[in-house]
């Protein structure tokens, strides 16, 4: 390690003094302007990453659903997953360290991680639209640069895009070609393989509108749309020529205000969707006759795509063992659907995509969805081989045609991640084959009515949870008073759980009315405040 071109470039992102910040879920989230050390010593990590697995890992400079003036970072490792979790502590220990510490930290990490700093490193790099990405992830480029890395710069690109072209290049090809070309054509393929079975009905099936959370995912499907024939008719708003990043729209917006984006005109019964930001999210949504809003989130989406491959799996007659993973945000009328109607086994597990991926993993099919619209399908290593291999020795056909349907899904599908492009391909193949509209899809059951509530208190740490995050273990006192709330109004559950990143609480509450549950989460709230240390005036109803 040349450790005067370390301190030099070192010195160059210095980091603010007293500034402590912790790589979670979503990596590094911050204001852009304190990024800047951040990103350049994530640039190291990705470099010694790449040196220890030995494989190229990919840097991703975006926050996501954030608003445009934050930015953030995140590490994609070798298949295209999450960062392993001992690394996200290296990680935190590493942006935190103080400047004279740095070469002692990074010593430590390779002796911890058994690094070999002599071997080559790879690391693929890209970033989201907003305006501080392009400068942070300069200072990437540095710290790969530092540690004697190559890096190859992919520019613009939506998240899921990097870690199906790190997954790419991993696999030396089997799962497509690492470039964004290989990409369009591997999803726009299967896609039209599927939909060209579908004897859907007129051309209004085939429109939708787009809301694009004036982010990445407007360029990139711009650039995807020549590689659909014409009776695909996609509409672009909020494509980033006017508005700001995730202003007043993109899915979190839309999930959590209930309503449509601002810059998207909707006529009834039309159906719509939204991106994030960086386009790993989605969630549909229509109005009504009479003008109501209606809201398709993750839940309803885990919901269509298990009743398809349940009826394809029945059609093959293998003996694959499917299920669902939720968290405890999932709406309880999806739970309820999908192991007393549908009869596929569900898992509930800690808020977090890579809780779901990895529980997600233990299935031959395991789809996983957050009620935000995060989610993806995965299938095992031997589930795929076998049905690739079905498909070119079933003899008969209506198995084959199955079989043919489920190898398309397979290749439609980012297995690597959730992808809002990719879902809503998925969807919207699915709805053709079964010939459903949005709104019948949306009648498949109806949600419990629900809300989100979050409380500032002093420090998120007083509050423990076990159980999936159901149960609230610490302090004392809290679980038993939420008991005792639910145990007033019908249908009702709610739970408290810290933020991952800041000082709030968040609630959630359902039951059998609006006004119940916003009744039940207002009282939680209160409760919340009064045991767990809330700052500033009380939660108003």
């Amino acid at each position: 390690m040349d450790a005067e071109a370390l301190r030099k470039y070192s010195a160059l992102h210095a980091k603010p003094a007293g500034l402590s910040l912790q790589y979670g879920t979503a990596g590094f989230r911050a204001k852009a302007q304190q990024l800047d050390h951040v990103v350049f010593r994530m640039g190291l990590l990705a470099a010694l990453r790449s040196k220890a697995v030995p494989a190229t890992i990919g840097v991703m400079v975006t926050a996501s659903h954030n608003p445009e003036e934050d930015n953030g970072i995140k590490l994609v490792d070798p298949l295209g997953e999450m960062l392993h979790p001992s690394w996200e502590e290296y990680a935190t220990q590493l942006a935190n360290a103080e400047e004279q510490e740095l070469q002692e930290v990074i010593t430590e990490i390779c002796q911890k991680a058994t690094v070999n700093l002599h071997k080559d490193a790879l690391v693929f790099i890209g970033r989201d639209t907003r305006p501080s990405s392009e400068k942070l992830l300069q200072s990437v480029i540095d710290g790969i640069l530092v540690l004697g890395g190559q890096y190859h710069d992919y520019g613009l690109v939506t998240t899921p895009q990097l870690h199906y072209l790190v997954c790419c290049q991993n696999t030396k090809g089997q799962y497509g070609k690492a470039t964004l070309e290989g990409y369009y054509e591997k999803l726009s393929k299967a896609f039209m393989e599927l939909i060209k079975q579908s004897h859907s009905s007129g051309e209004s099936q085939r429109h939708l509108k787009i809301d694009c959370a004036n982010g990445i995912g407007a360029l990139k499907l711009s650039e995807m749309k020549s590689y659909f024939p014409q009776e695909v008719l996609i509409h672009i708003y909020n494509d980033g020529t006017k508005g700001k990043l995730n202003h007043l729209c993109g899915a979190d917006f839309v999930k959590v205000h209930q309503k449509p984006p601002v810059g998207l005109d909707m006529k009834p019964n039309e159906r719509c969707c939204s991106f994030d930001g960086d386009a790993d999210r989605i969630v549909y949504y229509y109005k009504d006759a009479t003008g109501h809003f209606h809201l398709i989130d993750g839940d309803k989406i885990a919901t269509l795509i298990s009743i398809f491959l349940k009826e394809l799996l029945a059609k093959v007659g293998q003996n694959f063992k499917m299920a669902v993973v939720q968290t405890a945000y999932a709406n309880g009328s999806s739970t309820r659907y999908l192991e007393e109607t549908l009869k596929v086994p569900v898992h509930c597990v800690k808020t977090g995509v890579k809780h779901l991926h990895h529980k997600a993993q233990e299935f031959d099919v395991g789809v996983y969805f957050e009620a935000n619209g995060h989610g993806t399908v995965l299938f095992s290593k031997a589930a795929e081989t076998k049905i690739r291999q079905l498909v070119k020795e079933e003899k008969d056909d209506e198995k084959r045609e199955a079989v043919k349907v489920l190898e398309n899904m397979i290749d439609l599908i980012n297995q690597t991640v959730g992808d809002a492009i990719s879902d809503m391909l998925v969807i919207e193949a699915i709805l053709a084959l079964k010939g459903l509209t949005v709104q019948q899809w949306d009648a498949i059951y109806t949600d419990l009515p629900n809300r989100l509530l979050k409380v500032q208190v002093a420090d998120r740490r007083v509050i423990d949870t076990r159980d999936a995050e159901r149960r609230a273990v610490t302090p004392p006192g809290l679980q038993e008073k939420i008991d005792a709330l639910v145990k007033k109004y019908r249908l009702s559950r709610a739970f408290v759980r810290p933020s991952g990143t800041e000082d709030v609480v968040r609630i959630y509450a359902e039951a059998d009315t609006q006004e119940n549950a916003d009744a039940l989460a207002h009282e939680v709230s209160l409760a919340v405040y009064h045991l767990a240390g809330g700052k500033g005036a009380p939660p108003q109803p």
